[in-house]
């Protein structure tokens, strides 16, 4: 195989493996469902740890309360650095304020699995919920392994997992919009990095973009 060919294939499979990294869904009804929408809460993200590490299952419970709260906060810095430049056409309530609701009423990270959507918007008083999954097998607040390799860099291969975020309508709990990415070298150096990139990717099709929104509004009309 010669040098042109070697670089043609490398970006073949680089492409393939972008696409199978990221999966944008949204519903057909994320308009009429969310045309009311003026806040939005942000939950703790679900966390499964699968780590190399020997660790008691209470230190596993901490490690993985720890990283969802990481993901709940890397979204609330996302959106308040972007809220001016990208104009929002809702706004995102204070995470510490969604935490203490939470606590107020006996919901903790623990049990929060149990609570539907609809109840979870009427005990915060919002219109929508973000919510989300991580599955990981490495503490992505502390940051990527830093070992270098050319090739698992440019093929974003060294995989720790994946990261799923989700929109849900408050009223119905139907599910508005979610976004799917597999983590590794490439996604971000660690929490803050990762949601700040890979919200980027998803911006061109961000729902709640004002913009966006009124083009659609027009499109229809």
């Amino acid at each position: 195989m010669n040098f042109k060919n070697f670089i043609i294939s490398i970006l073949f499979l680089t492409s393939l493996n972008v696409f199978s990294q990221k999966n944008i869904y949204e519903s057909a009804k994320f308009d009429e469902l969310s045309e009311n929408h003026q806040i939005l809460a942000i939950l703790p993200f679900l966390t499964n740890l699968d780590l190399e590490d020997k660790v008691s299952k209470e230190e596993l419970k901490e490690r993985s309360e720890k990283e969802g709260y990481a993901v709940q906060n890397a979204l609330e810095l996302y959106f308040s650095k972007r809220k001016k430049k990208k104009k929002f056409s809702v706004e995102f309530q204070n995470t510490k304020n969604t935490n203490a609701i939470l606590a107020k009423n006996k919901i903790t990270y623990q049990n929060i699995d149990i609570y539907t959507i609809k109840e979870l918007s009427e005990i915060l008083g919002v219109d929508g919920i973000i919510s989300g999954s991580l599955d990981l097998n490495i503490l992505l607040s502390k940051g990527i392994p830093d070992d270098f390799s050319f090739l698992d860099y440019f093929l974003g291969d060294a995989n720790y997992g994946r990261i799923g975020i989700k929109m849900s309508d408050g009223q119905t709990g139907k599910l508005l919009w979610k976004y799917e990415k597999e983590i590794n070298k490439k996604s971000g150096k660690n929490t803050n990095d990762l949601i700040d990139r890979m919200m980027k990717l998803a911006s061109r099709k961000f729902p709640y973009d004002r913009e966006k929104r009124k083009t659609r509004k027009k499109t229809k009309a």
